[in-house]
């Protein structure tokens, strides 16, 4: 498969999940009970599935890995701050409040997450 193809797939996924994310995120908000509805339930872990996937596969396309590149260390590690945030932010019993923080600290990673992908800078090149 080719670079294009991969790089491709990976951006189709980056747009379905974050999609997702933010319908759970607004459903959750205001109380729907989206759990109830498997596609909302799996879908979002099979895009990223995929999602990673794809990564993988471009890195080591490219040879460029976390831990060696800059850049793609800023995007491993609010990767895994987006995850968590978003985590908690879809929890069910947690009060709507912190939900709502959560949702926009998740949101905010994200955004720097893709920030960083489209400058290849971790300070999406503000800074020399």
């Amino acid at each position: 498969m080719s670079y294009f193809a991969i790089r491709d797939v990976h951006i189709t996924c980056v747009i379905l999940s974050i999609s997702l994310f933010v319908l759970r995120g607004g459903l959750q908000l205001a109380g729907v009970n989206w759990r109830r509805w498997k596609l909302l339930r799996f879908t979002p872990h099979i895009i990223d599935t995929v999602l990673l996937s794809s990564a993988i596969w471009l890195a080591s396309l490219l040879h460029q890995y976390p831990f060696v590149n800059t850049w793609l260390t800023a995007k491993f590690l609010a990767l895994v701050a987006y995850v968590l945030f978003g985590k908690k932010a879809l929890m069910a019993d947690a009060p709507a409040l912190r939900r709502a923080i959560f949702l926009g600290a998740a949101l905010l990673t994200v955004s720097y997450i893709v920030g960083v992908a489209l400058t290849h800078s971790a300070s999406w090149g503000m800074v020399a």
